[in-house]
């Protein structure tokens, strides 16, 4: 019990709460784009079997950390007694812990109308939900080293992979791309949803904090901005403008990637007529 109690103290090794913008929040925002530029350039063509690899990887690796996650939420050591309580308000399914999950299934599944909307909700809305955390962390910023490690890992790569499948056009930079990727998000609310009322029908809420998607009608409003929503818009009137806005945001992460495609063609077509002119 001493050595199991020694694990967990090692696990939940403390830091300074990092800065927004501070060495730590900037070396893994560095680290993510860095990551995205390699894959790019060692893979510039995407084949099944690479992106199929790349998701599995991407996926695992937040797995594992996941789970470290919730054993470091719900263990404690306090020298000599460890201690067992299961955070219900860390439980592993909101929005940005879709990713592995759609990950690991568009990983396992072979190219097809599936795997592509699951893709498509990979290189869109999993970009704009890894964007905002790590352009602005310190809601996931702790004092335990680990997690922290574990945040920005697992919202980085939710980036990366997403680029590479932007770069490559794995994902096809066109408008209809956005109507593939809207019934993933979808089912993932309505799971979300569903969870909610059992937590809530269970008496779970009456000792836990359970909140999935931040969308419950039982919990108090947390979510910023559409927390103000939420407040005032009867559920489930709510929920639906959840998805509506958060579908409008993933299709500007589509339309960014689509301009960054024409503004590339435009720069190699002048590029090329130079190179013929001054011949």
């Amino acid at each position: 019990m001493e050595l199991f109690g020694k694990v967990i103290q090692v696990m939940d090794a403390q830091m300074k709460e990092p800065e927004m913008f501070g060495w730590f929040h900037l070396a893994f925002f560095a680290l993510t784009f860095i990551a995205a530029y390699v894959m790019c350039r060692q893979y510039p063509k995407a084949d099944e079997k690479t992106v199929r690899n790349l998701l599995l990887a991407a996926s695992i690796v937040s797995i594992v950390l996941e789970l470290y996650k919730q054993f470091n939420f719900s263990f404690t050591y306090d020298g000599s007694v460890v201690k067992y309580d299961y955070q219900w308000y860390s439980f592993p399914f909101q929005f940005c812990s879709t990713p592995m999950y759609a990950g690991l299934l568009a990983g396992l599944l072979r190219k097809g109308k599936v795997q592509n909307a699951i893709c498509s909700y990979l290189a869109t809305f999993s970009v704009f939900a890894g964007l905002c955390v790590m352009i602005y962390p310190p809601q996931v910023f702790v004092e335990t080293i680990g997690i922290n490690i574990q945040s920005m890992i697992c919202h980085g790569s939710m980036i990366t992979v997403g680029i590479y499948l932007l770069y490559t056009e794995y994902v096809r930079l066109e408008h209809k791309t956005i109507l593939n990727a809207i019934p993933v998000f979808a089912v993932f609310v309505t799971i979300a949803s569903v969870m909610n009322e059992i937590a809530y029908r269970s008496g779970l809420l009456e000792r836990e904090t359970f909140n999935m998607f931040f969308i419950s009608p039982y919990c108090e409003p947390s979510l910023p901005v559409y927390s103000s929503v939420q407040a005032v818009v009867p559920y489930p009137l709510s929920a639906i403008i959840y998805v509506a806005v958060f579908s409008l945001a993933a299709y500007v992460i589509l339309l960014l990637a689509m301009c960054v495609k024409t503004l590339a063609k435009k720069y190699r077509y002048i590029r090329e007529k130079q190179k013929t002119v001054s011949v």
